[in-house]
């Protein structure tokens, strides 16, 4: 690598301990990277941050070749199938459900608090509900992240010692939908 490493590079080698089922540990990421943890944690912030930033960039890939696969008009059902595709994955991604087992308060508090992961996830769901003419008495942003939050209630009910509960996820979210003018 030429010059010192980037913000990427340090997403990047989190990004693949995530993937590989490991800690992000930030003092063997800074080790690793050739940092000192002061010049890593000015770069990425803390490793909630850091974590955020890899969750973010994973749920945005996901969800980018999930709505890129699903074919049909835009619409209100092309809209749910996009969102239980991604709600369905997400559940079966082997290292977020290694570090919902290994680190269930870690995983709520980032997944599920205000933070990157919401805000982008937001951002992601609120452009689905555009492109497919979904339009809401409510701004179509609060109507996004009313969905999202169906979602994680139902799809990490685990944490609170249930199994997922898809199915009803999709029913709840399609009765939401439902009311696009």
């Amino acid at each position: 690598m030429a010059g010192p490493p980037s913000t990427d590079d340090v997403v990047r080698a989190a990004t693949d301990a995530y993937l590989r089922g490991r800690t992000i540990d930030m003092s063997a990421l800074a080790t690793e990277l050739g940092l000192s943890r002061a010049t890593l944690y000015r770069r990425v912030g803390n490793h909630e941050q850091l974590l955020g930033r890899v969750l973010a960039d994973s749920t945005e890939r996901t969800y980018l070749a999930i709505e890129a696969a699903v074919t049909g008009p835009p619409g209100l059902a092309r809209t749910l199938a996009v969102v239980e595709r991604f709600m369905r994955t997400v559940v079966t991604l082997a290292p977020l459900k290694d570090l919902a087992r290994r680190d269930p308060a870690l995983f709520a508090k980032v997944i599920m608090s205000p933070g990157e992961v919401e805000s982008r996830a937001a951002r992601l769901f609120t452009e689905l509900l555009d492109r497919n003419g979904l339009h809401f008495d409510a701004p179509t942003a609060a109507v996004a992240q009313a969905v999202i939050r169906i979602g994680d209630s139902f799809m990490y009910s685990q944490l609170l010692g249930g199994e997922p509960r898809l199915d009803d996820a999709v029913q709840v979210i399609g009765l939401l939908l439902a009311t696009a003018k």
